[in-house]
């Protein structure tokens, strides 16, 4: 359980050193890029992601009561996708809910963190709507954190800034 605790607060410490670059707070030391992160220089590393799922429409209720968010439907490579809602301009990156033969939810693999501004009421939504929790809210020192399992199997997690 301590070495999953050291896990997550590297994962989270990452983060949170993005987020304070992302807000002017650079650190005092940087990391020095070379040509091979050329494409670092120009954007964020990550810039999608997808929540494999067994049923969508599930999926679907469950992130749209947990985090009010509305999603829109599309066939792409013969998988259904539900997309997460994308404002250029907005910090962040989006994605999609992804049904197919290539997805397989798994507690076991990527985290995915979202942000949140109430962590307690998002993983009481989690858990009303069929989530159940798997790391309780804890604070790092730096923010809150928490994860919780979804309606598909996957294991999220969440962020509240402690500003």
């Amino acid at each position: 359980m301590n070495i999953n605790k050291s896990i997550l607060s590297l994962i989270i410490f990452g983060i949170l050193i993005q987020v304070l670059i992302s807000c002017g707070n650079t650190p005092k030391t940087r990391i020095k890029q070379t040509e091979k992160n050329i494409m670092a220089k120009k954007s964020n590393p990550v810039i999608y992601f997808e929540i494999p799922v067994n049923n969508i429409n599930r999926a679907i209720n469950f992130y749209k009561t947990v985090f009010n968010l509305d999603f829109d439907k599309e066939i792409i490579d013969n998988n259904e996708m539900a997309l997460f809602p994308f404002v250029d301009g907005n910090s962040g990156i989006s994605g999609a809910l992804a049904k197919g033969k290539i997805y397989k939810p798994t507690k076991n693999g990527v985290l995915i963190y979202f942000n949140t501004e109430n962590i307690d009421e998002t993983i009481k939504l989690a858990t009303l709507n069929g989530g159940q929790v798997l790391y309780p809210k804890t604070d790092n020192g730096i923010g809150l954190v928490a994860e919780f399992k979804d309606t598909e199997g996957n294991r999220i997690a969440l962020y509240q800034s402690k500003h």
